[in-house]
């Protein structure tokens, strides 16, 4: 099954975090398909930047995403339409 999700990266204790495509059987921060974007949690904005057209993509070809990827999708969804 291929899921979207978040790939840790950064320094310890300052993660940074990118958002791929991955088959659900490979590691976290394993191989991965495609980069949809990226998530700092540590600056004064915690910001989600994703590319929303592949995102679309791959959520309509049955890619499901995690907990985490689906409260930020779901967050950054209510941000761009307040903007």
């Amino acid at each position: 099954m291929v899921s979207i999700r978040l790939a840790r990266h950064g320094a310890k204790k300052k993660p940074f975090y990118r958002m791929v495509v991955t088959d659900s059987r490979n590691k976290r921060d394993g191989r991965f398909i495609e980069i949809l974007g990226h998530y700092d949690p540590v600056g004064a904005e915690k910001r989600l930047v994703v590319k929303a057209d592949r995102l679309q993509y791959w959520l309509d070809h049955g890619a499901r995403p995690s907990d985490a990827a689906a409260k930020l999708i779901a967050r950054n969804k209510k941000q761009a339409a307040a903007e």
